[in-house]
């Protein structure tokens, strides 16, 4: 008897095949925001590619190493490095950097000297040597490269701006 219902359970799961309900893809309804549909904008920063397209990459930006500093960009912008710094040891025992930026060598190596306030405690009392705040310099300091802005950036300092406005008053 147990032979038989088998069977029979065999056969009929057999011609039922794989039922298992499929579920229905619809594509989601596209988002409409303050800009638009973002399904059909295009991001400025994928060079007016769709965002469903695939893209090349850009090349990689190649560090410039003219020891030329650049202006600033923003106020209280840190300082970009002008130089090459692949290979250097920047880590908990070692600071490279140091090498040439600390005030005993600024000097011979007629590099700038860090700013006093990386001498500074997080109560501004100064120290013998620099923080451990500020140690790991490539956290504020970015290497220069050839890249080209991604967008565009309309800041001045504060001394062109009275430059602008002393020329504009003698006229």
């Amino acid at each position: 008897m147990r032979k038989i219902l088998a069977i029979v359970l065999m056969l009929v799961l057999a011609a039922c095949g794989d039922r298992a309900p499929k579920p229905e893809i619809v594509p989601p309804a596209p988002e409409v925001g303050a800009r638009g549909n973002p399904a059909q904008d295009i991001d400025n920063l994928r060079r007016n590619v769709p965002i469903t397209a695939e893209i090349t990459p850009l090349p990689m930006a190649r560090v410039e190493n003219f020891d030329r500093r650049r202006g600033r960009a923003y106020p209280m912008q840190p300082p970009t490095v002008p130089h090459s710094i692949e290979g250097y040891q920047v880590d908990k025992n070692s600071n490279r950097c140091m090498l040439c930026h600390a005030r005993s060598n600024a000097a011979q190596f007629q590099a700038p000297e860090i700013s006093v306030t990386h001498y500074m405690d997080r109560d501004d009392q100064f120290l013998a040597q620099v923080s451990s705040r500020r140690y790991f310099c490539l956290q504020c300091h970015v290497v220069q490269t050839d890249a080209q802005p991604l967008v565009a950036n309309g800041f001045r300092d504060i001394d062109s701006v009275l430059r602008s406005e002393r020329s504009e008053l003698e006229q």
